[in-house]
């Protein structure tokens, strides 16, 4: 199973819409690692994060695919499997 890096912050709109589905993936079992690109600057800036919400699909070490925006719980299952 593939994980994922999720960067958003507080005050993104888009990410409080998101954020919940998230959440809820990663208490199913998903291995998401939640991450606030204002709290991490360096951390997003070494991703080459342009705007947020932004969530890197990672196979090990590889980054897989990149996701920009909102997508709905089964895209990201779909993009998780």
């Amino acid at each position: 199973m593939k994980s994922a890096k999720y960067f958003s912050a507080t005050w993104c709109g888009p990410c409080k819409q998101f954020k919940p589905i998230m959440e809820e993936l990663s208490d199913e079992g998903y291995d998401i690692e939640f991450i606030d690109g204002d709290e991490n600057r360096q951390m997003a800036i070494d991703a080459n994060i342009r705007s947020i919400p932004t969530t890197l699909i990672m196979d090990g070490d590889k980054e897989v695919s990149r996701i920009v925006g909102v997508k709905s719980k089964q895209e990201m299952i779909k993009e998780l499997s």
